[in-house]
């Protein structure tokens, strides 16, 4: 699942508050810094020198790895951030961390989840590199994962509709809209909901910030059914974003109660594998006609293979 908002909402907070719950309530969690400002990890916990390797700087190896054996994909430089998997690729499970993605780019942060992260702009990207080519790694990362019942992978997205610049978006099963109680916060939601819309984007909007019934009140007004839960004003998360010391029992009872109830709507979002395999065949083909094929110098359509199954179904190479 994804947390997006306008910047400064309070998105990379909600982030780390939702994959500290998470975890509490026994849950396999990852969580994954996709925003190009990089503060997921101080919000979970993490000193700066303890924050794991950026997959953004080391796409070739990630690639390389989730390749494997695929006849389909010619090598790791002809590999997109839109390369689906297909027989013969390697697949990701969270109840398997042992595996060198999750080894080499994932941490356990104090509370319980592991924290990966893209990583911030090095200083050769400055004034040459798009910040779509480190979060690819993401969007790679998601494709080839197999996620089950109790396992969340939490990611804290750009701010705004960025998201869209790519098939990233369609990657999730729940997308929660933080959203302050102010014109510009709820005008990034009906840009979101109307970008979403025609792929079946499930969107819940998180009211946060919130004062009283007034700023509900509005946030009910702007976007209507969508609004799933509000976090009221929270002199505990104000500390821990201080950097004072903070666990869950700091939280007072109606913000903790919130998480709760984003941790049951995501629970009940029905997991629907084949739309998400349709939409990253959709979103990969639409990437080769605009600019892999050309990048690559190959018909980069060839790589989706009609005979995968995405989830937990194995099919055999014969089958």
């Amino acid at each position: 699942m994804a947390f997006v908002g306008k910047g400064g909402s309070g998105k990379t907070t909600l982030s780390a508050l939702f994959a500290r719950y998470a975890a509490s309530r026994g849950g396999s969690v990852v969580a994954v810094d996709a925003d190009i400002n990089q503060h997921l990890g101080m919000a979970l916990g993490m000193e700066d020198g303890a924050l794991p390797r950026p997959m953004g700087s080391h796409l070739t190896e990630i690639k390389e790895y989730l390749r494997g054996d695929n006849p389909r994909i010619s090598s790791a430089s002809a590999m997109v951030k839109t390369t689906p998997p297909g027989r013969g690729s390697r697949l990701l499970h969270l109840d398997e961390g042992d595996d060198p993605i999750h080894s080499r780019f994932a941490v356990t942060t104090p509370e319980g989840p592991r924290l990966m992260v893209t990583g911030p702009f090095d200083e050769d990207d400055l004034g040459v590199a798009c910040y779509h080519s480190k979060v690819g790694a993401v969007e790679l990362y998601l494709n080839h994962l197999i996620d089950g019942a109790g396992e969340y992978v939490v990611v804290d997205m750009t701010a705004g509709a960025d998201s869209f610049a790519s098939g990233l978006f369609t990657r999730f099963d729940m997308t929660f809209l933080v959203a302050e109680p102010t014109r510009q916060g709820v005008g990034v939601y009906r840009q979101y909901r109307d970008y979403a819309a025609d792929y079946g984007v499930p969107i819940a909007v998180v009211g946060n910030k919130v004062h009283g019934p007034g700023d509900v009140a509005f946030l009910r007004d702007e976007v209507g059914d969508d609004l799933l839960v509000c976090l009221e004003h929270s002199a505990a998360i104000r500390a821990m974003e201080q950097g004072r010391p903070f666990t869950l029992r700091d939280l007072e009872p109606a913000n903790a109660l919130a998480l709760g109830r984003l941790l049951d709507r995501l629970d009940a979002q029905e997991k629907d594998w084949a739309r998400f395999g349709d939409q990253a065949a959709l979103f990969h083909l639409r990437n080769a006609k605009a600019w892999a094929n050309r990048a690559t110098g190959e018909d980069l359509a060839a790589q989706i293979d009609p005979g995968f199954v995405f989830g937990p179904t194995r099919v055999s190479l014969s089958g």
